[in-house]
């Protein structure tokens, strides 16, 4: 897509004109607005996850991933600064690094050995004189003008962030001060990794956002939410919107105050029809971790990005467009270095209630193919986002509502040029 369509496709394309309570399903199938995300919102003035620093805790480390359809790399120098750049050699474009993550002193391109220091900069060209006085690189040829295409980096909490764009501020202020609060809540001590695992979910990404950001189908759709009370509306619990923006976002529950609502059995909602107990009832048998009483937390960071906190599991999980129909979804597993072993062994256990196969979990993998397959052929037609009012501010009433979805299209539009 040249930079004249793109431009004449986000003055051409109509948002509905009830604003962010409608959503095109033209969004979720189109091709040129899928390339038109990758400029705008993937290289456009965004903050992206790129790894976790314990990810690369020693000097020569590397992780690769992706930012959008872009792949990148991120790497610890010899002093101990942390580094990101496309993984794309200056030569010919072939990837540089091919393992997910690995450890070396430099970054070789493996078809024709142009050689990379940690920073990203060219130290090593493979017969750059030639052989015998003849051929090789003209005399011009400075290696400074072939590096690594660098990404500005940002750390905060142990986790590590990446921006194509000299226009996104900082991180603190990307993320607003209540926002940033929240994660620090989670965050703020010694992490370490109990666990990864992906898994491709054959839907567009913006509908993983969406899913992240939606309170209310917790209840209904998870049947293991509901039936034993882990998260459910009739519990105290709210929804808070980034301070100034709401395209970031976080929901809570306290497990503690539940009572039941008479709504569940009026309305017939499937996930509490059960009288399921379980065989090992110690799966819940969660510890106090923090004051404010709060057992589940689900923070959305936009775009691609959430953390949650079930219980004593806490996970990272991001995910990447893998083509406008698919999505890889990563989780990944925390403790904290100051953990006891019996505590390790409980986030370790809780961890299967998310995740590809959780017991809460599961039945997102398929839910969200449902939609891109209904929605399939239907370009013209729209997602009706009335549930909790049709604004865009936080809700400590009720979770019972759809308003982080629409702060998540309020941030769309907005990148996109779709206002």
């Amino acid at each position: 897509m040249t930079l004249t369509t793109a431009n004449e496709l986000s003055e051409s394309f109509q948002w509905p004109a009830q604003g962010v309570a409608r959503v095109p399903y033209r969004l979720f199938s189109d091709p040129e607005i899928y390339a038109l995300e990758q400029a705008r919102i993937f290289k456009g003035p965004v903050w992206h996850f790129l790894c976790l620093e314990i990810d690369i805790p020693d000097a020569g480390d590397y992780k690769t991933g992706t930012v959008g359809d872009t792949p990148v790399v991120v790497t610890r120098d010899k002093d101990g600064a942390i580094h990101a750049m496309v993984n794309r050699c200056a030569h010919k474009g072939a990837l540089v690094c091919l393992k997910e993550r690995g450890h070396a002193n430099t970054l070789s391109c493996i078809y024709h050995a142009w050689t990379y220091d940690l920073k990203g900069q060219l130290k090593g060209v493979a017969f750059r004189n030639g052989l015998k006085g003849r051929g090789g690189m003209p005399d011009d040829f400075d290696p400074a003008e072939h590096r690594l295409q660098p990404l500005r980096v940002a750390r905060l909490f142990g986790l590590v962030f990446g921006t194509f764009s000299e226009a996104t501020p900082p991180i603190e202020s990307w993320l607003g001060q209540t926002m940033t609060a929240f994660m620090q809540r989670n965050f703020d001590r010694p992490l370490k990794l109990l666990g990864v695992h992906s898994q491709l979910i054959h839907n567009n990404w913006k509908l993983y956002a969406e899913n992240i950001r939606d309170s209310y189908h917790a209840t209904l759709l998870h049947t293991f939410y509901t039936a034993f009370k882990v998260n459910r509306l009739d519990m105290d619990g709210g929804i808070i919107l980034a301070d100034g923006t709401p395209w970031h976002h976080y929901s809570y529950a306290k497990r503690a105050t539940f009572d039941e609502a008479g709504e569940y059995t009026a309305a017939h909602v499937h996930s509490a029809q059960y009288g399921s107990r379980l065989a090992a009832p110690q799966l819940l048998a969660a510890w106090d971790e923090f004051d404010d009483g709060i057992t589940h937390s689900i923070q959305a960071v936009f775009p691609t990005l959430a953390f949650h906190f079930t219980l004593n599991s806490l996970a990272v999980r991001y995910f990447a467009p893998r083509g406008l129909n698919a999505t890889e979804l990563y989780w990944m597993y925390l403790g904290y270095e100051g953990d006891t072993p019996e505590q390790t062994r409980m986030r370790v256990m809780q961890g299967n209630l998310t995740g590809a196969a959780g017991l809460v979990s599961l039945e997102d993998g398929c839910i969200n193919e449902f939609v891109q397959r209904g929605t399939s052929g239907s370009a013209q037609h729209c997602a009706f986002m009335e549930m909790g009012g049709r604004g865009v501010a936080s809700s400590e009433a009720s979770r019972a509502t759809e308003v982080a979805i629409r702060g998540f299209w309020t941030g769309y539009r907005e990148i996109m040029g779709f206002e």
